[in-house]
């Protein structure tokens, strides 16, 4: 009882085939792949690939894309075949807590919330920088300081006072220096120096307003949702398309010599180990394959449709992060992308490109929506299933009477998000979010070997393929990408894991549904 304690698969299936006080099934295979497709192309693209390709790899981020995406591969297969199961909407906790327990179920779901609720606010904040470039460019300015956090993330050891360096002339961000915490100052002198404006940050409110837009669309209906985001989709995928199939005409090959650039002494900064490292940071651009599986309860044939939303997003949009990246540091330096919008970065160096620049905002702008719509979307369900099992608050697992949403924890999930992003910096918040979603990933790769040893038995509508060799590739990926990540990042992880377990504690343990089933059969069976 308790920590080890499982919940049957029967049990689970169960749960999933009651439609009466539940969720509404109204997704086909087409709106989740779309639902995918949504999550992933995003921050990846229009954020994180210049990040990775100034800080770590250089035109070598390409190889970090390549090795992201095979871990998440092969941790997508082993999804897709506890999804065709266990159609559930908590991912994988409920795949956890088939197999390992409700200790690891739990483990689970609290770094589940950094994956979608803390991507949610990391989206934001990019949104937010191209959202501002694009109001620039039609004349209208919001202050540095009113679209940009108080806090920024220095060279992946500590929390520092962020502060924007702007160009008075365009009202454009040039750098933002408070990333590197050894040039902090000389950076201020840098940009005072070259006539620019230091700004320190106060609140991201462009971030904020887009949340409680998303939200409010979430509360609505899934239908609804779904709707929006498919047409952010298309809208984001052509424009990516366009940059891909232009851009490579006005490639300049010396921009990638030399394609790994020489390590600089410190590990992960360039050379293999900042290829390694690059791959930890762009990981982030993968995780809306499994927020798919968030959905499974309102898949209308979630056995089915389920593995084709997940392998068929990340495989789509393998490729066209392998292209984009390719094209970005083609068309400039790679020192050049550390920018809030490394893409119109990109494109400004090829002046014949120019004309691309407005859809590319409106690109970034389309697509990072439907990033944030989806990473809003796949929390409040992880809530709904961990407040159904007794783990959180029974207010977590309302559905709305009107709606069929889970409206309360959507709300709670917005208010939270909405605060994450409006003071915190995208590059924190990217490597927590990778943590917590890496270790989810290398247990779903575990919980496919314990499961086929434990039930062979069981109806697999989807078979991972080469088991035990693709668990353990997906599991090894994993673990090793996130041994890459920073100090930092691992001792806020310590420090969320810590606040969770105290959580399970004081209430998960003692409300567990399982648990107080499990100790009146005790009872029961002592009497």
């Amino acid at each position: 009882m308790g920590l080890w304690s499982r919940k049957s698969i029967t049990a689970l299936q169960a749960e999933a085939g009651n439609e009466s006080d539940g969720l509404k099934r109204t997704l086909g295979a087409m709106n989740l792949t779309l639902l995918g497709i949504g999550a992933i192309i995003g921050a990846g693209i229009f954020v994180l690939t210049g990040n990775a390709a100034a800080n770590y790899a250089g035109p070598a981020v390409t190889i970090s894309f390549v090795l992201a995406g095979l871990g998440c591969l092969f941790a997508g297969l082993c999804y897709a075949e506890f999804a065709s199961m266990i159609p559930i909407a908590g991912s994988a906790y409920t795949y956890s807590y088939a197999t390992m327990g409700e200790g690891v179920a739990w483990f689970i779901g609290w770094n589940l919330i950094l994956e979608y609720l803390f991507a949610a606010s990391t989206v934001a904040v990019g949104w937010s920088g191209y959202f501002s470039a694009f109001l620039a460019e039609v004349g209208l300015h919001i202050p540095a300081s009113l679209a940009s956090a108080p806090l920024g993330v220095a060279d992946g050891h500590q929390i520092v006072r962020a502060f924007t360096c702007v160009d008075p002339g365009t009202g454009l961000t040039v750098i933002d220096p408070a990333t590197r915490v050894a040039q902090v100052f000389a950076d201020r002198v840098a940009c005072t120096g070259a006539g620019h404006e230091v700004i320190n940050g106060l609140i991201n409110l462009p971030a904020v307003l887009l949340i409680i837009a998303i939200t409010a669309l979430l509360v609505r209906g899934v239908q609804e949702s779904a709707s929006f985001n498919n047409a952010m989709v298309i809208i984001k995928t052509s424009i990516v398309l366009l940059v891909i199939g232009f851009g490579f005409f006005y490639v300049n090959r010396a921009n990638w010599e030399p394609f790994i650039p020489t390590n600089t002494g410190e590990w992960g900064k360039f050379g293999w180990s900042g290829v390694l490292r690059g791959a930890s940071a762009v990981f982030f651009a993968y995780i809306g394959f499994d927020a798919v599986s968030t959905a499974a309860q309102e898949a209308k044939n979630p056995q089915r449709d389920l593995p084709i939303g997940m392998i068929a997003s990340l495989l789509i949009c393998t490729v066209l992060y392998i292209l984009m990246a390719l094209v970005m540091t083609g068309l400039t330096p790679y020192t050049a992308l550390s920018v809030p919008h490394p893409v119109s970065v990109a494109i400004s160096a090829a002046p014949s490109l120019r004309w691309l620049e407005y859809l590319v905002n409106i690109g970034a702008i389309a697509g990072l929506s439907s990033v944030v719509l989806v990473m809003l979307m796949g929390q409040p369900r992880i809530f709904f299933t961990m407040s159904r099992d007794g783990l959180l608050p029974p207010l977590f697992g309302r559905v709305h009477p009107k709606y069929r949403t889970p409206a309360t924890s959507t709300v709670i999930c917005g208010v939270i998000a909405m605060l994450i992003a409006a003071f915190f910096p995208v590059g924190l918040l990217g490597d927590l979010v990778s943590g917590g979603t890496l270790a989810a990933f290398a247990t779903v790769c575990i919980g496919v070997l314990v499961l086929r040893k434990r039930s062979p038995e069981l109806p697999r509508p989807f078979r991972t393929p080469l088991v035990p060799l693709v668990p353990l590739l997906g599991a090894g990926s994993t673990l090793g990408m996130m041994a890459t990540l920073p100090g930092l990042t691992w001792g806020l992880l310590a420090v969320w894991t810590t606040i969770g377990s105290t959580v399970y504690v004081l209430y998960g343990r003692r409300n567990s549904t399982l648990g107080k089933a499990e100790a009146r059969s005790a009872g029961t069976a002592g009497d």
